[in-house]
């Protein structure tokens, strides 16, 4: 791979956290501009650690993370997270919640509100500003989640699990439109699920990882065309990756939760 078409780099990472066993050995990739890579893996295998090591929000023990060449605090504006619960403020209506990424910044208000207005449309949810997270489906919540951080116009995107408490029918609609979102603004992302399923369905490559220590033991392309739509979980392609995978995440060592 060409350096220039890099745009996250990890290089032999292990985290442990104090005195205990490693979480992650030897983890080494490198993720291209503009590409969508999901983790799949066991429960503690350390998963959501490596989304947090590229994010910034804890360190490596051993090993190099670089995000742009950069070390991740470095790189921190350019990095947005949206994680497993929408964490929504329950006395801010929905405009308030999505604004707080650039309150905190000192955003000026006719700039936070044009910020808002964009990312709202992009979820789906203009319109519902007023509404408080008490009002809103568990879709709505994680709309309004992805919203405040697009207001970020982050370069990569950490999702951890954001849709592993949705419905079936919410879930599949979200992936479809966070897929075209990224049409439309580029950002890289990093995809941490459960599910073989959305791992093979949004990206571009899948990594399993085992558990205890965690490791990448296999990669698969993910070669999908694109748009992908409903069209695309029931075509013989898309079946065949999942069934692969399958395979291969089977075939690691697995813990009980």
């Amino acid at each position: 791979m060409h350096p220039a078409s890099a745009i996250v780099e990890l290089r032999g990472v292990a985290k442990n956290f104090g005195g205990g066993p490693p979480v992650l050995a030897d983890i080494s990739l490198t993720a291209r501009r503009g590409e969508f890579t999901s983790f799949i893996g066991p429960s503690g295998c350390g998963k959501s650690t490596l989304l947090r090591l590229i994010a910034g929000l804890t360190d490596a023990t051993a090993g190099e993370v670089r995000v742009d060449g950069r070390t991740p605090a470095q790189a921190a504006a350019e990095l947005a997270f949206v994680f497993q619960e929408p964490t929504l403020l329950p006395w801010l209506n929905v405009a308030h919640n999505v604004e707080i990424p650039d309150k905190l910044r000192g955003i000026p208000a006719a700039a936070r509100a044009a910020h808002r207005a964009a990312a709202l449309a992009l979820v789906g949810l203009a319109g519902r500003e007023s509404a408080y997270p008490r009002q809103l489906s568990g879709g709505q919540k994680m709309r309004v989640s992805l919203a405040r951080a697009l207001t970020l116009a982050p370069k990569i995107l950490l999702l951890d699990e954001p849709f592993g408490a949705l419905d079936e029918m919410s879930r599949e609609r979200l992936q479809e439109e966070l897929l075209a979102i990224r049409a439309q603004q580029g950002w890289t992302a990093f995809f941490v699920t459960h599910s073989v399923a959305e791992a093979v369905f949004l990206s571009d490559r899948v990594f399993v990882i085992s558990a205890q220590p965690g490791r990448l033991r296999a990669e698969i392309a993910v070669p999908l065309a694109s748009p992908r739509t409903a069209e695309t979980r029931l075509s013989r392609d898309y079946q065949d990756l999942v069934v692969e995978v399958t395979r291969r995440l089977r075939a690691v060592k697995t813990f009980a939760a």
